[in-house]
């Protein structure tokens, strides 16, 4: 089985789907995928959503950033009528676990930027208008990008067993034992 850091963009933001409620209105526009066992970064467009489904589908564990509250409710609904369910698969989302140790979320460009030094090349609204104006190899290169920084967070808790989480003026250390 393969462990796979994932990340997904959407075509369309919740000001087009009418607000966060309507989360699975939205739609994919690309899925970047990192592949322990390939050593390897994939991306894939809205075209080849089923080549996705089959590197997921091999997975023992997901690892993503907000994969549980974004990523995987947008996903859900391409596979749904497959018998494929992401659910049944083991999910480390290293957004949930600094919201149970904080109380509150944060970015994963001030995460980045606190612990690798790097951050992210664009943000989310970016990526739409990337969709919307046809520059895909420029949509994948961001996607891929988010997919690189999440798996050097992962690896880096994996290591260190710590982040660096910033905060307003100040930089607060949180410890957890890692547990896949």
């Amino acid at each position: 089985m393969d462990q796979i850091v994932f990340d997904i963009e959407t075509k369309n933001s919740f000001a087009d789907v009418g607000g966060e409620a309507n989360l699975k209105k939205l739609d994919v526009s690309v899925v970047g995928v990192y592949s322990y066992k390939d050593n390897n970064y994939f991306c894939f467009d809205e075209t080849e959503l089923e080549k996705a489904k089959e590197v997921f589908q091999k997975s023992n564990l997901l690892i993503g950033f907000a994969v549980k509250r974004f990523d995987l409710p947008v996903l859900e609904k391409y596979f749904s009528g497959s018998g494929f369910n992401f659910y049944n698969i083991d999910c480390f989302d290293i957004l949930e676990k600094i919201e149970e140790s904080l109380g509150h979320r944060i970015g994963l460009d001030a995460l980045a930027q606190a612990n690798l030094g790097t951050g992210k090349t664009a943000a989310g609204l970016e990526a739409i208008e990337f969709y919307r104006n046809g520059e895909i190899d420029k949509l994948k290169k961001y996607c891929l990008n988010d997919v690189k920084i999440t798996r050097e967070l992962y690896e880096m808790l994996k290591s260190q067993g710590y982040l660096w989480i910033p905060k307003r003026f100040q930089t607060k250390m949180i410890k957890w034992e890692y547990r896949a």
